[in-house]
């Protein structure tokens, strides 16, 4: 093991982490690499058999890992996660709110029920899970808590609109709890990376889907090549290692965010021109 090897072990080994949306994709990736790390990892998600597939797999690389059966939506059933992993573990060290849906398409095809999942599942999702793991980690004057949120809650995202709202949210969340937990010696950190190879982009809601394009070709279209979620979840730890804020994943995630900050309008008037070539892709 190399000396930068040894530094990455040592700041997650014999943690105790909490990944919500465990199952796969981002979590699936985080989960394998916090275990491989030294961490005890419980990985949350409502889909049962991929959590415990996962748990069992790491279980089989050496790892330490449990599943646990959640809705982040159910707030009290957060709060009792959060209470049995205290108990069984000994304590609450990393908590990563990533659970998360995504739905394309234009707001005017957004229905109430639309409006109500992305919200509830993206935003009180995350709420949930900080009202249930905060204060116990203020009271411990320790924890660090990593909520993924996106490029989409850093800049103009046409098509996206509900899920840059609820992304924007995660990210002002995160910054102003930031400033307020420090002073109790718990550091939060808003997850930002561009698009990721996961079942969310491949299971994604499309409103309208038989006027558009089909969602491969959708995908196809995109100026930039998908990380893996490996890649992203070794970049996020890195993040948390060095306490980042905004811990941005991916080069064209940090140049369009970058880009937003020194130059908007120009950033906004590209955004509308993407938002009028795809109009013109609709059948």
């Amino acid at each position: 093991m190399d000396s930068a090897e040894g530094v990455e072990m040592d700041a997650f080994r014999d943690r105790v982490a909490l990944v919500t949306g465990g199952a796969s994709g981002i979590g699936q990736a985080l989960g394998r690499e916090l275990a491989r790390r030294g961490a005890a990892v419980v990985l949350a998600d409502v889909d049962d058999d991929g959590a415990q597939a996962t748990t069992a797999q790491i279980a089989a690389a050496g790892g330490r890992a449990r599943a646990a059966h959640l809705d982040v939506r159910d707030r009290e059933a957060f709060r009792a996660l959060v209470a049995d992993v205290l108990e069984r573990e000994g304590g609450l060290d990393l908590l990563f709110n990533n659970a998360g849906i995504a739905i394309v398409g234009e707001t005017l095809a957004m229905s109430d029920d639309d409006w109500d999942r992305m919200i509830d599942i993206n935003v009180r999702g995350v709420t949930n899970g900080v009202q249930a793991a905060y204060p116990e980690m203020a009271k411990r004057k320790r924890g660090h808590i990593v909520n993924t949120a996106s490029l989409a809650g850093l800049a103009p995202q046409p098509g996206l609109t509900a899920y840059a709202t609820a992304k924007h949210a995660v990210v002002g969340l995160s910054v102003s709890l930031r400033a307020e937990a420090a002073r109790h010696g718990v550091r939060v950190s808003a997850l930002c990376p561009g698009v990721v190879r996961t079942p969310l982009v491949q299971n994604l809601k499309v409103l309208e889907e038989e006027s558009y394009l089909k969602r491969d070709d959708l995908v196809a279209m995109l100026p930039f090549k998908f990380i893996t979620p490996e890649a992203c979840a070794t970049a996020a730890l890195r993040g948390v290692e060095r306490n980042k804020a905004l811990i941005v994943v991916t080069p064209h995630a940090n140049l369009l965010w970058r880009a937003w900050r020194l130059a908007p309008s120009a950033v906004l008037a590209a955004s509308t021109l993407a938002a009028r070539r795809i109009d013109r892709l609709k059948r």
